[in-house]
């Protein structure tokens, strides 16, 4: 890798595994970027022949968590000699006066900060959802190579670690995250199981009237505090689903202390024996 000394090298980062429907897409927006890094889990789908037939750098490496894997492109990044990275997901979309502004900051050697987050606008079934936590849903993404990472104990929703405050961006990242009901459906699935282990390794059971109560503020927290009730049936419905998931979180993490339960009954059993 060459190394570049500028204090105002970008790098736009992509994260991928399998999205050979959106990475050409996404890589047409990040032509601005100094370098373009495609941060591979081992795609078999033909997005790592579509990244590279798009000009993009593509890096493979084995898959942990979101937090390991974006630190490992930051250390990438940082051997290449970039000053900044940009990260950015495949079904993403870097938009011009977005792409003006970073540029602007990173020009400016930060404005102040290592770390500047985004606001995304998020279309979920198609539909752009104004309310219940979707917008302005800051996400932290421009980084000052070697001041800042992810908290690597974070298995999802990742958490920056960095000194002194994070800016905001002004202009959006355009976010096509659930096409069909279906997709939405599979990730907090995912997540949740993610959330629920995080839990578990802290030690922390899930008590009777967590099923209940927390369901209850997560409806509570979405439809009226975060706005949800402004998109309608929409954002109804968005508000539900999420309450519905944090009861499905506890149920995941009750299921893990009762298997837990079971292999030290077990174990107990054949020491006995």
């Amino acid at each position: 890798m060459s190394i570049h000394s500028s204090p105002s090298y970008v790098a736009a980062v992509v994260l991928t595994l399998n999205e050979h429907q959106h990475i050409a897409a996404c890589l047409e927006t990040l032509g601005w970027a100094d370098r373009r890094i495609v941060f591979d889990s081992f795609s078999n789908d033909g997005t790592v022949e579509i990244a590279r037939a798009c000009g993009a750098e593509v890096i493979q490496h084995p898959f942990e968590n979101y937090a390991q894997q974006r630190n490992a492109a930051l250390a990438c990044a940082r051997e290449a000699g970039a000053a900044w990275v940009f990260f950015v997901d495949a079904d993403e979309r870097c938009t011009p006066p977005l792409a003006e502004e970073v540029q602007h900051i990173v020009r400016q050697e930060g404005a102040g900060h290592d770390v500047w987050a985004v606001p995304r606008h998020n279309y979920l079934f198609g539909r752009l959802t104004l309310g219940a936590g979707w917008y302005p849903d800051y996400q932290a993404r421009l980084f000052r190579v070697g001041k800042a990472d992810f908290e690597p104990s974070r298995a999802v929703h990742e958490v920056a670690r960095f000194a002194g405050e994070m800016g905001r961006l002004q202009n959006v990242l355009l976010h096509y995250n659930y096409e069909t009901v279906a997709q939405f459906h599979a990730k907090q699935r995912r997540y949740a199981a993610l959330e629920a282990g995080i839990l578990f390794k802290q030690g922390v059971r899930p008590k009777v009237r967590n099923f209940f109560l927390q369901p209850a503020r997560e409806f509570r927290r979405r439809f009226f505090a975060l706005r949800g009730y402004v998109d309608g049936l929409h954002g109804l419905r968005l508000s539900v689903l999420m309450a519905y998931y944090t009861w499905f979180m506890y149920r995941q993490l009750a299921q893990m202390w009762q298997t837990q339960g079971d292999a030290s009954q077990r174990g107990s059993l054949s020491t006995s024996l």
